[in-house]
């Protein structure tokens, strides 16, 4: 089947993952698309091929002869789409021979414009898929499922051609894992990844962008929440006894630098987020998000933090400012260093496709950096697809064709 076939298929499925829900997956329509999966790959022909209980989809396609001493690597994508907008029956706009110009979103009347997404000028001559623009794609990450399903395909056809015709297969591989993961866009995704199933020593989630990105910075991140008690009584009686929670809330935004921010920062900086605030007189709450790619910054950026809290109890009585600090991720730099083998395999397969490779910081986290922390190095391959989490997303077939032979590559390769 043609990577736009299936790719086509697998956004049929609606897969919105809940961040409110406790269970896993976090909503039972991604069990759907499992379902379908493990199928699939057991139709394709790979071996040890399972849907767990938490809706985890693995598949093996063993080492060719003469291989099986080769490392053991891995693909992995997500099945679910991101809460932040609607993924509830995309209906995907096809353009043939694209002229590299503003698209007209159908459904919506809204507009997807070079001038938002300079990178569509590149894509000019390519058949290009946009939503309607009522709902999102689901290339982020169903295009990186279609990737990985169509590019094992290909190579077990490739196994079966050489072993009717009797000859060693040239282009064999080792082992090669693949598995399909829920609730990536939560932040879930690598937690109940079973490694001692998924045997591979290093693995590439495919969940990028540019089809020649191959990432592996990513920030450090923790949780910061202030929790503000003030003091109420009647307004008429307040001189010298109220203090107004909201007031000092506010006051603590105002303490963090103005020039700090995401929408002030880029490229490796970092930045306090505040994401939401509520409160009123007597209690009041502000949650931060808090990164940074260098570990020294992003441990000074939370010292400060501890200053802010303290500054204010001085303020305003102690006990007034709680502080809560929790930590979400580390960068994976320092654990993929450690792997230089599992970056040059993909750079020369990327290359091979006379494309540059590119490796850009992460400005967010990926399942990859926890699951390296768990002892898989896991640096993130480019899908092809654009504009994620929302109704201008978009990806090309020959994006996604270009990232089924890279795939390929990198499975074939010696390691």
């Amino acid at each position: 089947m043609k990577v736009q076939d299936r790719f086509l298929k697998y956004v049929s499925f609606t897969t919105t993952s809940d961040e409110n829900s406790e269970s896993c997956p976090s909503t039972k329509q991604q069990l759907e698309l499992a379902k379908f999966l493990t199928e699939e790959l057991e139709q394709i022909g790979l071996s040890q091929v399972k849907m767990d209980e938490n809706g985890y989809v693995y598949g093996l396609l063993p080492a060719t002869e003469g291989r099986e001493s080769d490392t053991p690597i891995g693909f992995i994508s997500h099945m679910d789409t991101s809460p932040d907008f609607s993924g509830v029956n995309p209906k995907p706009q096809i353009i043939e021979d694209y002229d590299g110009e503003d698209v007209l979103l159908k459904g919506s009347g809204a507009v997807l414009k070079v001038e938002d997404f300079p990178t569509l000028k590149w894509l000019k001559g390519r058949t290009l898929i946009t939503t309607d623009g009522t709902t999102l794609l689901g290339a982020d990450d169903k295009a990186g499922i279609a990737e990985i399903v169509t590019a094992m395909e290909e190579l077990i056809e490739i196994d079966r051609h050489a072993e009717s015709r009797g000859y060693e297969n040239l282009s064999g591989h080792g082992d090669i894992w693949v598995c399909f993961t829920p609730d990536e866009e939560i932040g879930r995704g690598a937690d109940r990844l079973d490694l001692s199933y998924f045997t591979a020593k290093y693995a590439y989630t495919v969940d990028g962008g540019y089809e020649g990105d191959i990432a592996y910075e990513n920030f450090n991140a923790a949780s910061a929440t202030f929790k503000i008690h003030g003091k109420g009584v009647h307004p008429g009686e307040a001189k010298g006894i109220m203090k107004n929670a909201s007031l000092m809330a506010a006051e603590i935004a105002m303490a963090l630098p103005e020039n700090e921010t995401p929408a002030t920062t880029e490229g490796r900086e970092g930045f306090y987020h505040l994401t939401d605030m509520q409160g009123d007189v007597t209690e009041a709450t502000l949650n931060y998000i808090v990164r940074d790619h260098d570990q020294t910054r992003f441990e000074e950026r939370q010292e400060f933090l501890r200053e802010i809290a303290k500054k204010f109890n001085e303020k305003f009585g102690e006990g007034s400012i709680e502080l809560e600090l929790k930590h979400s991720y580390s960068n994976m730099l320092q654990i993929i260093e450690k792997t230089p083998e599992v970056l040059e395999r993909a750079r020369t397969a990327i290359a091979a496709e006379n494309i540059t490779p590119v490796s850009d910081p992460v400005r967010g986290g990926t399942d990859g950096a926890k699951l390296s922390f768990m002892g898989l190095p896991c640096p993130n391959l480019g899908t092809g697809g654009y504009g994620y989490h929302g109704p201008f997303e978009h990806v090309t077939v020959e994006g996604m064709e270009t990232v089924v032979r890279i795939i390929k590559r990198i499975a074939t390769s010696r390691g």
